[in-house]
């Protein structure tokens, strides 16, 4: 999914992605622990940069998440996964992973920045012009959301940016269901602590000439 934002008209096949990922030992019946190995897939399979991300989805790295959205280039977030498809918190006994898209803000005044245009049919609504977006400060910020998709679902879903943190920031073992079923699993050095916990892979178009 992720791919097909970069470059709608190039397409991998999810088949293709599998075996890639099997071939280099980063899955075993298409589980993917760690972030890096993702990180590694995408760069090798798509036209794209990839860059690894620590720390949680707050701090320094919102602005920085806030941007590369506002860019239109997708971002991979692992997370634990509710019955509805959004997030929660088992810690990463649920664990998938979700594209995220795009973002919608509740802003507590008009000053958007230079660029921006109201929306042709909804009043109220505006859409970043061309050029680099400077994310309004944290105190203009009412509502923060999330554009997101998860592979098991054909919806793009609007996710709370503040759930989606906390679920990313909590994904620390691995499922005893999963452990206890018989068959093998790729799980990283450190575990999915290591692998997942408070990691992100932002993927960005590829350097000119490459």
């Amino acid at each position: 999914m992720a791919g097909a934002l970069l470059e709608p008209s190039r397409s991998v096949s999810l088949e293709q992605i599998v075996r890639a990922a099997r071939d280099r030992a980063f899955t075993a019946q298409g589980e993917m622990f760690s972030a890096a190995d993702m990180a590694t897939l995408a760069q090798e399979l798509f036209p794209c940069r990839a860059e690894l991300l620590s720390g949680g989805l707050e701090g320094d790295n919102r602005p920085r998440i806030l941007r590369h959205l506002a860019a239109g280039r997708p971002l991979l977030v692992p997370y634990d996964e509710d019955s509805n498809h959004e997030p929660c918190c088992r810690q990463g006994h649920k664990a998938h992973w979700a594209v995220v898209s795009g973002t919608l803000l509740g802003l507590r005044s008009a000053a958007l920045g230079p660029g921006c245009r109201e929306d042709a049919e909804i009043p109220g609504l505006f859409h970043p012009g061309p050029g680099p977006l400077r994310p309004p400060p944290d105190e203009e910020v009412a509502e923060l959301f999330l554009l997101a998709q998860q592979g098991k679902s054909r919806r793009v879903q609007l996710w709370g940016y503040g759930r989606l943190h906390e679920s990313n920031a909590q994904l620390t073992d691995f499922s005893p269901r999963r452990a206890g079923d018989g068959r093998v699993y790729v799980v990283p050095a450190g575990g999915v602590r290591a692998g997942l916990c408070g990691k992100a892979v932002l993927l960005h178009p590829p350097a000119p000439g490459v």
